[in-house]
């Protein structure tokens, strides 16, 4: 804010003269500028689009439609952010303070949720918890009842179901913040507090869990981000939120006014969400000067040890083990019965791969313009446009598949129309949509929403390269571009490495910009799921829903070494 506030008193002229006279060259920190406008545009539209709409059809809106969407949503938020914390803070506090057996297994094996998309949860759970289900029929059967009519538990397709399922999928995102954070906790801190009268449960509410709340606060906040993102799980559930209003709205209704003010009502949910969470810590501190001892975990035995294995092992069972073992043998199932995969579900393979490995290559590369731009322009000048743009870019992580698709729209739109009056104008035939219904309009969708892992990765790798190598390298006449190309990119490696893993996995994964924006008769292994269980068909879903399982796998299993770095 600070640097904000000495721009605002600076004159602009003379502050964008320091600007794009830095040691950077102008080519990136217009590049960073222009990608920072990318990501801002599609919110642009929303606010355009939804100008544009009358205000005739809010009276259907505001009495069938976004009464129920927005209760659901909001109590969905709540429920989901609730359990989550629950969850999340719960089993990384045993896994912290605690030994017993497994215990070094479940560090890691808690992540295990995180390979398995919400809708593919729902998917596999719908048929497990159905009333003529495996589940339902063995409860049956051992207590002596012979129909569903007799016994049956409650509807899985509800708002309860939905919070259910989503919390048990999503607790990974406050577990690895948290569990950081407590592993890094001084000991010392809490063996004051016992010292003090306080007991093990008081120790745990009023000095280890204050201390975590930042970490809480950043997991839940990504939890209910891809909450207020899923559309999938949502309406496999039968619950109306505002992400699947949007959607019906516009493709069920043609009505893209009415679609837009909802998506801009999605989006103020969001930036409601993160200004509370961050008015709500910000007189906190949480630095400590001195150096942290571990917390020594205490050692169960008995049933305390066998109650800490059940309470650890359930999250990741009901998460996680329970719907992969369902899509196996499904996966089995189907291939003995037909004896191979479709050939349509091999091009949705194939279409997946391509589509993900274009946007891996593409945002990776804008990540890597708008990190470099900000870390050459931070040793030229005290305040950053660059570091701004940075800022804005990792923005669109915030922004739901659904209010993304509509967005982008009249940028891509008007960027057709643009190519299309230049190519004329140079005497060449009218080329057509160049970007709308093509496989690009999907690959900017995809940049703009994991522009952040991107952005993230690299600026975390930039921040360990010592600014006096690239000082070396500039005394000895190496231009910005060369000092990149030589010194940066080799020891950047492995940060690239795994945000391109990241980011790979995360675009096989979306489903609502896919939904929205792909090109006719195009599909994905997402968009194939989500086909196949909207017939009720799950026999080749199924073989698709293992394939991104699968490919889920590879991220959690480097972000499960990374956090056992952190932690021991």
């Amino acid at each position: 804010m600070s640097a904000l506030y000495s721009l605002l008193q600076e004159h602009p002229l003379l502050y964008l003269r320091r600007f794009f006279s830095c040691e950077a060259g102008l080519s990136w920190r217009v590049s960073a500028i222009a990608i920072a406008l990318c990501v801002v545009a599609p919110v642009i539209t929303l606010c355009w689009f939804a100008l544009q709409g009358s205000t005739e059809h809010w009276s259907h809106l505001l009495t069938y439609v976004l009464p129920t969407a927005f209760r659901n949503t909001v109590f969905l938020l709540m429920g989901v952010g609730i359990l989550v914390s629950c969850l999340g803070v719960g089993s990384a506090w045993l896994i912290t303070a605690f030994e017993f057996p497994s215990r070094r297994v479940l560090s890691w094996a808690l992540l295990l949720p995180l390979a398995v998309p919400t809708y593919i949860v729902a998917f596999a759970y719908l048929d497990i918890l159905h009333p003529i289900g495996p589940v339902q029929t063995l409860l049956r059967d051992l207590l002596g009842y012979d129909s569903p009519r007799q016994f049956r538990l409650p509807d899985l397709r509800s708002l309860p179901g939905a919070i259910f399922l989503l919390g048990f999928v999503l607790y990974p995102y406050v577990y690895l913040s948290t569990r950081v954070m407590f592993a890094t906790q001084a000991s010392s801190l809490l063996e004051a507090a016992r010292i003090l009268g306080a007991s093990g449960r008081s120790t745990f509410f009023r000095v280890a869990l204050p201390m975590a709340r930042p970490a809480i606060a950043v997991g839940v906040s990504l939890a209910l981000l891809e909450t207020l993102n899923d559309i999938g799980a949502s309406e496999f559930l039968g619950v109306q939120t505002l992400t699947v209003s949007v959607y019906t709205t516009w493709v069920t209704r043609s009505d893209l006014a009415g679609a837009a003010q909802i998506a801009l009502a999605m989006l103020a949910i969001v930036i409601i969400l993160i200004l509370i969470e961050r008015h709500g810590r910000r007189r906190q501190r949480y630095a400590s000067t001195q150096r942290a001892r571990a917390i020594q975990p205490k050692k169960l035995k008995g049933s305390a040890a066998v109650i800490a294995v059940v309470l650890g092992w359930l999250p990741i069972t009901i998460g996680f083990v329970a719907p992969a073992l369902y899509l196996l043998n499904e996966t089995i199932k189907h291939i003995n019965s037909v004896g191979a995969v479709s050939d349509q579900l091999l091009l949705s393979g194939y279409n997946t791969v391509k589509v993900a490995l274009l946007a891996t290559v593409a945002t990776l590369a804008c990540g890597l313009i708008i990190a470099w731009a900000a870390r050459a322009v931070r040793h030229g000048s005290p305040f950053t446009l660059a570091k701004l743009c940075a800022r804005v870019a990792t923005s669109g992580y915030a922004i739901p598949g659904t209010v993304l698709a509509i967005g982008l729209l009249t940028p891509l739109m008007l960027i057709d129309g643009l190519a299309s009056w230049f190519w004329q104008l140079l005497g060449y035939a009218d080329p057509g949509l160049l970007l709308m219904g093509t496989t690009t309009a999907l690959v900017c969708a995809y940049v703009i929403r994991f522009l952040a892992i991107s952005i993230g990765g690299l600026e975390s790798g930039l921040a360990r390269i010592p600014p006096s190598m690239e000082q070396a390298s500039r005394l000895l006449g190496e231009t910005s571009s060369g000092t990149l190309r030589r010194i940066h990119l080799p020891l950047l490696r492995p940060a690239i490495g795994a945000a391109a893993l990241l980011i790979f996995v995360d675009a096989m994964k979306e489903l609502p910009a896919t939904l929205l924006l792909r090109p006719v008769n195009f599909d994905t292994l997402a968009t194939w799921l989500y086909a196949e269980a909207a017939r009720g068909t799950y026999e080749e879903g199924s073989v698709a829903a293992l394939a991104i399982v699968l490919a889920g796998l590879l991220p959690v299993i480097l972000l499960a070494r990374t956090q056992l770095k952190a932690t021991h």
